[in-house]
């Protein structure tokens, strides 16, 4: 079964690479945000495979922080954005 985690390990890893590039060539600014976000959550989610693969519950702690870290990281580029509109 741990292969299996590894596997979707990977091929996660493979799509943050390509939402890297989207942030780097993103046409504005919500594309790059959204590309972010796809990397926060494709990173948590590459924690937790990692984390029941090799049997350490640490590696979940260390995904839930990102998760609640990518959540803060939103709220403030919406309230960047909407200063920047007004």
């Amino acid at each position: 079964m741990s292969t299996l985690y590894f596997s979707a390990a990977a091929f996660i890893l493979v799509m943050i690479a390509l939402g890297l590039l989207r942030v780097l060539r993103g046409p504005g600014t919500a594309d790059r945000l959204m590309a972010a976000q796809l990397i926060g959550s494709g990173g948590v989610a590459v924690l937790l495979l990692l984390s029941a693969a090799a049997g350490l519950p640490a590696i979940a702690d260390v995904a839930l922080m990102l998760a609640v870290l990518a959540v803060f990281a939103s709220v403030a580029f919406v309230n960047w954005g909407a200063g920047r509109d007004a």
